[in-house]
């Protein structure tokens, strides 16, 4: 039987980082199946890749394997962690990088904290139907282990005997709660929805957290830097310049027809968007 795919996200770059997990991977597990998702992550962004991880981990076969490192805290008190979700298993630090996997089992209701910054770190419960456990066997490590290189020697051979056949159990000890980060959900009151951007992508969209079911109804007026746009647009080429839009990920975004939104309005993640009109869905007119 084939083995699972394992699927690679870092902030490594194209250098010899990401390819020294690959081989950690492949002395333990010759005929992985391994996927680079991305190392293109900015570096020690975890909101940044966890974002990455969230939008692309569902795209994946039932059972896959995904490794995250984006790991600022490397040789810190931070957990080496390994989740198992009904549909994935995931490992990597315990610091906000699953935070969008664990969005979709948890919610998005238990992810924001009055008074805390956006992408703060706070400690969740596991959420239902998920198991958590913390990689402390050290026999499913690669010796030497160096304290800066976790990705190399604790999280790609894990992943690798995973892909085995060996059980979370045998190489790490549960646990009841984890990290993510600080993402609230958006404010959907009378008059349309407020929330914030929360990821920029390669082309400088700016995506927020208003997901197309909290958009208003009918004719919307979105806000965001001093800019104003006056309709949520189908698709990229139905605008001229600055535009507002559903895109894939499910949420509002904001781009700049053949440029970047993000250059324009001198934008990053945190920043307000409104998102003003008519009825809300799902209401009466």
């Amino acid at each position: 039987m084939a083995s699972p795919v394992i699927t690679l996200t870092t902030d490594f770059g194209a250098g010899e980082y990401a390819a020294s997990m690959k081989g950690a991977v492949l002395t333990v597990s010759p005929n992985a199946a391994l996927v680079d998702i991305s190392h293109d992550v900015p570096p020690q962004d975890v909101a940044h890749g966890a974002f990455v991880l969230g939008a692309c981990y569902r795209s994946f076969p039932k059972g896959a394997i995904h490794v995250a490192v984006v790991d600022p805290g490397v040789g810190g008190s931070r957990r080496p962690l390994l989740l198992v979700t009904p549909d994935a298993v995931l490992v990597g630090p315990d610091n906000g990088i699953f935070t969008y996997v664990l969005r979709d089992h948890a919610g998005a209701d238990a992810f924001g904290v009055e008074g805390l910054c956006l992408f703060e770190p706070i400690q969740i419960p596991v959420p239902p139907g998920c198991r958590a456990f913390e990689l402390d066997r050290s026999e499913y490590w690669r010796r030497p282990v160096s304290p800066t290189f976790h990705g190399r020697d604790i999280f790609a051979p894990a992943a690798a005997h995973l892909s085995l056949g060996v059980a979370p159990r045998a190489m790490a000890g549960e646990v009841d709660e984890l990290t993510a980060l600080n993402v609230p959900a958006p404010a959907i009151t009378e008059d349309g929805a407020h929330g914030r951007v929360v990821h920029v992508d390669r082309f400088g969209n700016l995506v927020t957290n208003i997901p197309a079911e909290g958009l208003p109804h009918g004719k919307a007026v979105v806000e965001a830097a001093g800019a104003r746009i006056d309709r949520v647009s189908g698709i990229y080429a139905d605008g001229d310049g600055l535009m507002a839009l559903i895109g894939s990920h499910g949420y509002l975004e904001i781009a700049e027809s053949n440029g970047s939104a993000a250059v324009r309005l001198g934008v990053v993640a945190g920043a307000p968007v409104t998102c003003r009109g008519g009825v809300l869905r799902g209401e009466a007119p």
